[in-house]
């Protein structure tokens, strides 16, 4: 059995693997040793109105089922912390999360491709609209993941994700959005990405959406649509960390209208990822 990594309680289930297959998302309870979680909150506070933090308010203007009125939130986020910052960068690669992720993808190794920092402060009117993650990567394959771990305990009233159950297997790939608002990315390619509110009012598809506390986190595909609401408490942040990681059959693919990562600049299409652009983190 593979040593467990730092602020690892346990290990992936049969069960929970099976679940990753058919739903195409799992939620993994108590996995994670909160207090390692926690020693994140400061390099977060750090970063918040850093330049390589983005400020998606207001960049949905006043689209329906935004809450009106009283204290604004801020909605911020940024790309790519674990290559300048020791906190990030032990986050992604030596927590338990790549030892996760090789369980549930049935990988002989793991490669680290970004991770993000999401916070949706009280009152942060900004829904997370439906997307896949898969069009925003420069990377090709079916052993692709996204890791969401909250700070803060998360209900659907501070903006708990949602995940169309199985849409990783639907047929075609989804066009890039902004997140906040259905709008495309210009020069990029793919369906556009259906109404999966209005699918599941009609039966057609079933949402699941999970209530986390810190030591919780989610694993979707990358191929499943997944939304979020607004922050709609008054007092609770919504503060987590995302680690996006690709397995065995993954290649570099440069998708149109996605530009490349600087850091990225040697990679060509169809190369295997492990160098230093995107590190080897886990081996079985």
């Amino acid at each position: 059995m593979t040593p467990r990594r730092t602020g690892q309680l346990r290990d992936v289930t049969a069960d929970e693997v099976e679940a990753f297959e058919r739903d195409g998302v799992v939620c993994l309870r108590r996995i994670l040793d909160p207090v390692s979680v926690a020693a994140l909150c400061t390099p977060i506070e750090a970063l918040l109105g850093e330049p390589e933090m983005a400020d998606l308010t207001g960049m949905a203007g006043t689209a329906g089922g935004r809450p009106a009125g009283g204290t604004r939130g801020r909605f911020s986020a940024g790309v790519d912390h674990w290559r300048t910052s020791p906190a990030f960068s032990s986050f992604a690669r030596d927590s338990a999360l790549p030892a996760a992720v090789g369980a549930l993808l049935r990988t002989t190794r793991v490669t680290l491709w970004e991770d993000s920092v999401l916070v949706k402060e009280p009152g942060t009117r900004e829904r997370t609209v439906w997307h896949q993650d898969l069009g925003y990567f420069n990377v090709e394959g079916e052993q692709l993941c996204t890791t969401w771990v909250p700070l803060d305990p998360v209900t659907a009233a501070t903006g708990a994700m949602r995940f169309a159950r199985g849409s990783h297997t639907w047929d075609g790939s989804f066009r890039p959005n902004f997140f906040v608002t259905d709008d495309p990315i210009p020069g990029t390619e793919g369906d556009a990405v259906p109404d999966v509110d209005e699918l599941a009012a009609r039966g057609e598809v079933s949402i699941l959406c999970f209530e986390l506390g810190p030591g919780d986190l989610t694993v979707h595909h990358a191929r499943t649509l997944h939304a979020a609401g607004a922050n709609t408490s008054a007092t609770t942040r919504r503060r987590a960390v995302s680690v996006r990681y690709c397995g065995d059959d993954a290649r570099y693919h440069l998708r149109a209208g996605m530009p490349p990562k600087a850091h990225h600049g040697d990679l060509r299409d169809g190369d295997v990822l492990g160098g230093p652009e995107s590190p080897v983190v886990w081996r079985a």
